[in-house]
């Protein structure tokens, strides 16, 4: 691929739900969708049983930051990937799998992250959930401030940032993913001078990424938008288009989110 400013590059972000599970369905897209990028969580998979060869059979090169059986994040790149980060800092003692960033082709830099559920809120789950915002708001803040690149965190953020974004807001108005203390903490995040990368081009209520598999959820279009690719202003800047792909929800054993993905170009 040229470098920015000639072309575009595409990054998608999926939580695949088990990568072994859908590993069929993952090959299927990267073909049909042929991302340079792929962001993916939940992969509940260490990093010596990842499929990496199947992937690099593709032309991807793999940075995985796994875990066994729970959480696990990964990066494809069709292009070359250096200085990745394994864990989201300002925590040593925090073991969970849920972040993972690198520098692609000295171009962009790409975060795949997968923020806790949160539930119940009156348990620590809840407590953990919000410590991670945090964390995650300070190195973002101080990313920023270092990078004069394109950032992406791309993602399964676990949040609903507004009524817009689910399907019925009053039924979820007290789970942890519609609280008011998680969706100020996403807020805080645009503050930093992010753009929601998916609202900025499609301001209509909807654009959900994740269906439950219970009670015929996707069938009736009850869903949720949790999954985001948060851009800095340099990336903003050169964000040509963004979409979601619905498609791989209605194959055989779908995970219970969809893609989504972003075109930058200069």
């Amino acid at each position: 691929m040229a470098p920015m400013g000639k072309t575009m590059i595409k990054i998608a972000s999926w939580n695949v739900n088990s990568i072994r599970v859908r590993m069929a369905a993952v090959l299927t897209w990267l073909a049909e969708a042929a991302p340079d990028v792929l962001l993916l969580q939940e992969i509940k998979a260490e990093d010596g049983t990842f499929p990496r060869l199947e992937f690099e059979s593709l032309g991807y090169a793999v940075a995985i930051h796994g875990q066994k059986s729970y959480n696990g994040v990964a990066i494809l790149s069709r292009l070359p990937m250096e200085s990745v980060i394994m864990g989201l800092p300002g925590d040593p003692t925090d073991s969970q799998a849920r972040y993972i960033e690198a520098r692609i082709n000295g171009q962009v830099l790409a975060a795949s992250l997968y923020l806790p559920n949160g539930n119940p809120v009156d348990s620590d789950k809840f407590a953990y959930k919000l410590a991670w915002l945090d964390r995650l708001h300070r190195h973002a803040a101080a990313t920023l401030r270092q990078w004069e690149l394109p950032v992406v965190f791309g993602g399964d953020y676990n949040i609903i940032p507004s009524d817009a974004d689910v399907y019925n807001p009053k039924a979820w108005a007290d789970d942890a993913l519609c609280r008011p203390e998680s969706r100020s903490r996403f807020r805080a995040l645009l503050h930093l001078g992010l753009t929601d990368a998916y609202r900025a081009l499609n301001p209509a209520p909807g654009g959900y990424t994740f269906w439950d598999y219970k009670a015929g959820a996707w069938e009736k279009d009850r869903g949720l938008r949790i999954d985001h690719l948060l851009l800095s202003p340099q990336a903003a800047d050169r964000l040509l288009a963004c979409g979601i792909d619905k498609t791989p929800r209605g194959w055989d054993k779908p995970s219970d989110h969809v893609p989504v993905w972003c075109e930058l170009m200069d």
